[in-house]
């Protein structure tokens, strides 16, 4: 946990909605990735006492449907720069929402922080009339705050988004237009914060990926490549034989398989035939919360309760290490 006299929260900026601009402020359009994180901060309640200080950086500046390996790598490097520091008690991480749960859980598992992380981000541009940005991020500084000040709240990597918490491993984004766009499943989120009060939630199971240092990631460019395919009615295995036929064929692959984790027998004949061919192959579930059973008789690996995406950065992690 951050030690007592940490009172510094630092601001990491990656752009998206929440640094927006709408060409007018009732316009349903807008550009993303803007504002400056400099601007984003006015108006930021930090308590009565004093005693806290922000400091911001900016890291990237983009559309987070556009988010890199390689912004990945620095932003990794970043967070781990400022948590070393005996004078920061956490950080909060502005986003886009498009992938801010893979974002999150890239960082839960090479992080592995001992001090709080929230990731934030907005469903509406920055000058929109009611833009959700500005309640968001004082509900993640807020977080850090409370977690930061507290032995009860384990450190760990978060998302926060209209008044709810989120574990990394869990989040995921429901809704294209609703200011709640993000979900935890069934078990509700970790907590809910209003007023810089906490109500708890459901604790989610972590997830363990294999230890792979922030030094060890380089500048992202040549990480392992995993593609991600899903099974569906006439799924047939062709996008798998061409590419594991290229030059250069994945070194993984991850299926999102329907209920459990069944395959189309096509597509599971090619994904056999991948893994005959050196390639590893891990099986998720495309339901929204749906779980793929540990044992198989395919000799696919499980991906548990990960959803694709985030069992394809398990993976690549993995592979890594």
């Amino acid at each position: 946990m951050a030690l007592k006299n940490s009172r510094k929260i630092v601001v990491l900026a990656t752009g998206g909605t929440i640094a927006g601009l709408a060409r007018q402020p009732t316009d349903p359009g807008y550009t993303a990735a803007v504002l400056p994180v400099s601007d984003l901060l006015g108006g930021l309640d930090l308590g009565s006492d004093g005693a806290w200080t922000l400091e911001s950086e900016q890291v990237a500046q983009i559309d987070s449907k556009d988010m890199t390996p390689t912004v990945w790598a620095e932003l990794a490097r970043r967070c781990a720069a400022h948590l070393a520091s005996p004078e920061v008690a956490g950080l909060v991480i502005t986003h886009g929402t498009d992938t801010a749960e893979e974002t999150a859980f890239f960082l839960q598992c090479v992080l592995r922080p001992a001090k709080p992380v929230a990731l934030t981000c907005a469903m509406r541009p920055a000058n929109a009339p009611d833009a959700d940005g500005p309640g968001n991020l004082q509900d993640a500084v807020d977080w850090v705050r409370l977690s930061a000040s507290s032995t009860q709240v384990p450190a760990q990597v978060v998302l926060v988004a209209a008044g709810e918490v989120h574990a990394a491993s869990v989040v995921q984004k429901v809704f294209s237009d609703r200011l709640d766009a993000f979900s935890s499943g069934p078990n509700g989120p970790l907590a809910r914060i209003a007023q810089s009060s906490l109500q708890w939630g459901k604790a989610a199971a972590p997830w363990i990926c294999p230890a792979v240092p922030v030094t060890a990631l380089g500048d992202g460019r040549d990480w392992p490549e995993v593609r991600l395919v899903y099974s569906h009615v006439g799924a047939d295995g062709r996008e798998v034989r061409a590419l594991m036929s290229s030059s250069h064929p994945p070194r993984g692959w991850v299926v999102a398989g329907t209920g459990a984790g069944t395959l189309h027998q096509d597509l599971a004949a090619a994904l056999d035939e991948a893994r005959q061919g050196g390639a590893v192959v891990w099986c998720a579930s495309r339901c929204a919360w749906g779980v793929v059973p540990e044992h198989r008789d395919d000799g696919l690996h499980a991906a548990g309760g990960l959803s694709p995406v985030k069992a394809r950065i398990a993976l690549m992690l993995s592979l890594m290490a």
